[in-house]
């Protein structure tokens, strides 16, 4: 359990020198790089590295795009749980290969680009035909073109009317608007419930009368016409979309044809996402005509390693460590065991330790393994854990650290799980003791090694209060050796040890009486006299509270108030406790849900529809289970971590370490081969 020491370091070199010596800190991953000001040092000046960077994010977008129309085109084949197998290696050869046709490589991207801009073209041109044929299609029965106006004797009307309108009922309605007028003919081509597509011819004298007539029906020019006959338009459409399709197909053809290049346009990705992260520092270093100079934090422990492969590589370097100042803020980096490692990222997820304060990882550690394990309680559903976890972390060795972090957390969790599993008897549920007693008419049943909770809940909620009681006095403590290590005596007197007496004595005093051990479901009750004794306890702790808690305040009567308020957080150290009646609850919801799917599974006898039927439930029922159980152990044992343990002792508000480092996402680059 530890916070690494930190160190400032600042680097001086040559400007010649500049790139090289930050391919050597990318590599090495040890540094974080401050973002120096000019007004620091007098005579050094910042260079703006803006233009580069976009080049090179441009380049990485038009590689990593290019990857997207590849997969579209040409999905990948990967493995098995690929999303996991973390980065390939890249080999020293390999790079240089990939790097010096770095120019080939980008313009293999852009033409894939471009041939992806060919398809959206045609796809859309082919869409954009599609809806004028659809539009075209109520005209088919039109053997003249829609534009056809009529004759040097005749006008001709082509349009719609707003509803569906039959030949006989248009002619009758145009028949009373137009008593005396014979002068004309007309033919519905197309009705719908939309709109009714007409074609009216008249003689060129009663054009006026015609169109009045057809306007007050409600007549309006279509919205689509073609100087062609609306059947010829059609088909010279669908001969066009053929063309766009057979187009379409080459295109993808082509674009497929480029799959061997996958692997060079991924190290595109990552070779140009690097010299923009070098660039990024590169801005902000301090530059003279000659030299440059870069500012950071390192770890302690890592100062002489990079020390030496500097001193080694580069004859015109100077390099100095010092201790941060009480004003900077220093980057926090944890450094834990096998065992404790795994749970950072719930630590993190809450907040890193702050200045001074101790890393309470390998501590919570062990509570957040036992009571995650006390929550899901089933050796079967824990076995499983295991061994999925278990096969990821042998499988795949090159998964991200995060993941594999999160993996192992998990496993020890497993293990957990299966222990209080075999404590409590529960191996998917009751399933044992149902199959054997329904299939085979022979019931048999595995004990518990302790006591089954479903049993005997009271005495569950006992030994969760018990285990609640003893992770809240362990985070009481961590404050103590904080305030000790801190040399402030009196504030640990007054403000832990004040607690463990009053609480403690509390706890004494109920464990005397015998109507609480006997709810409790104790098998002990301690003698009156030691009950008196930790009432006298308790009254101590509350006196010291009352006395110390406003000590701060120069006026008696404040300091009295605050005291008042202070013993009041009795109720939160109760409240507290009771919190952790939701091991009782999340076990016993574990057990109750399993045997409920056991239990269903066997409704159908013991004949083969009952065998099917029970391993189709017990299957879904138990893959539900663990699931749900499984995140609410999580979330759970977070909150008695965040809120119960935490609350005792811990403020956070510490900054990760960020060192530069070499960041890519198809490959790990493990070399010093960065080049210009």
């Amino acid at each position: 359990m530890a916070v690494l020491a930190m160190k400032k370091v600042n680097i001086c070199a040559l400007k010649k020198d500049r790139k090289a010596v930050l391919e050597t800190l990318q590599r090495l991953g040890m540094v974080e790089i401050s973002d120096l000001c000019e007004a620091q040092q007098s005579g050094f000046r910042k260079i703006d590295t803006f233009s580069m960077r976009a080049i090179f994010d441009k380049n990485k977008a038009i590689a990593q795009n290019a990857l997207e129309v590849l997969e579209k085109y040409e999905p990948e084949e990967k493995p098995f749980l690929s999303s996991i197998c973390g980065k390939d290696e890249i080999s020293r050869r390999n790079y240089y290969i990939f790097a010096n046709e770095a120019e080939e490589i980008i313009r293999v991207a852009n033409e894939i680009l471009r041939l992806s801009k060919v398809i959206d073209d045609k796809t859309a041109e082919i869409v954009r035909i599609n809806t004028l044929i659809e539009a075209l299609s109520d005209w088919k029965l039109l053997d003249v073109p829609m534009k056809f106006a009529g004759t040097k004797r005749t006008r001709a009307f082509i349009g719609t009317l707003p509803k569906d309108v039959s030949e006989p009922d248009l002619k009758e309605a145009m028949a009373e608007l137009l008593p005396n007028e014979d002068r004309y003919t007309l033919e519905v081509l197309h009705s719908s419930a939309e709109q009714s597509c007409i074609f009216v011819l008249c003689h060129v004298a009663a054009e006026k009368v015609v169109l009045e007539a057809l306007r007050k029906l409600g007549f309006a020019y279509p919205t689509v016409s073609t100087k062609k006959v609306p059947a010829l338009k059609i088909s010279k459409l669908l001969g066009k979309i053929d063309v766009l399709k057979e187009q379409i197909l080459i295109s993808k053809k082509e674009i497929r044809s480029y799959k061997g290049q996958r692997n060079a346009i991924k190290f595109m990705v990552d070779y140009h996402e690097m010299r923009s992260q070098k660039y990024e520092m590169i801005a902000k270093l301090l530059h003279t005509k000659n030299v440059f100079m870069l500012s950071g934090f390192i770890p302690e422990k890592y100062a002489a390693k990079l020390e030496g492969a500097l001193t080694s590589k580069f004859n015109s370097i100077a390099i100095d460590f010092s201790a941060p100042v009480a004003e900077e803020e220093t980057p926090v980096v944890l450094q834990n065991n096998s065992f404790a490692s795994p749970v950072e990222g719930v630590l993190e997820s809450y907040s890193l330790p702050g200045r001074g304060e101790v890393d309470p990882t390998s501590v919570m550690a062990i509570f957040y393994y036992v009571l995650f394990g006390m929550m899901l309680s089933d050796a079967a559903y824990g076995l499983i854990i295991v061994a999925a976890c278990g096969f990821v972390l042998a499988r795949y060795k090159n998964i991200k650290t995060g993941l594999k972090k999160a993996l192992r957390m998990f496993l020890f969790c497993g293990v957990s799980t299966t222990f209080w599993g075999v404590l409590f008897g529960s191996y998917f549920g009751d399933a044992i003791e149902v199959v054997s007693e329904t299939f085979f008419n022979t019931p048999i049943k595995v004990p518990a090694l302790w006591f089954v909770p479903l049993n005997e809940p009271m005495r569950m909620l006992a030994f969760s209060f018990a285990i609640g009681i003893i992770h809240l006095f362990t985070g009481l403590f961590m404050q103590l050796y904080e305030l000790v290590r801190a040399k402030k005596l009196k504030d640990a007197i007054y403000d832990v040890c004040s607690w463990y007496l009053l609480v403690g004595g509390i706890i004494i005093y109920m464990l005397s009486v015998p109507m609480i051990a006997e709810m409790l479901v104790l098998k002990f009750i301690l003698p009156p006299g030691v009950g008196r004794a930790g009432a006298i306890v308790a009254l101590a702790g509350a006196l010291l509270i009352l006395l110390t808690a406003g000590r701060e305040s120069r006026n008696p009567f404040k300091r009295f108030l605050k005291g008042l308020y202070g013993l009041y957080g009795v109720t939160g150290y109760l409240s507290d406790i009771l919190s952790y009646s939701r091991l009782l609850a999340l076990g016993l919801a574990t057990g109750v849900i399993a045997q409920v799917f056991n239990k269903m599974g066997t409704m159908a006898g013991n004949g083969p529809a009952g065998v099917i039927l029970f391993v189709l439930v017990f299957l879904v029922g138990h893959t539900m289970n663990i699931a749900i159980n499984l995140l609410g152990a999580y979330v759970h044992t977070n909150r008695l971590q965040f809120v119960e343990f935490f609350g005792k002792f811990y403020e956070g508000g510490g900054r990760k370490f960020s060192p530069f480092f070499v960041n890519t996402k198809y490959y790990n680059v493990t070399e010093d081969v960065c080049n210009e």
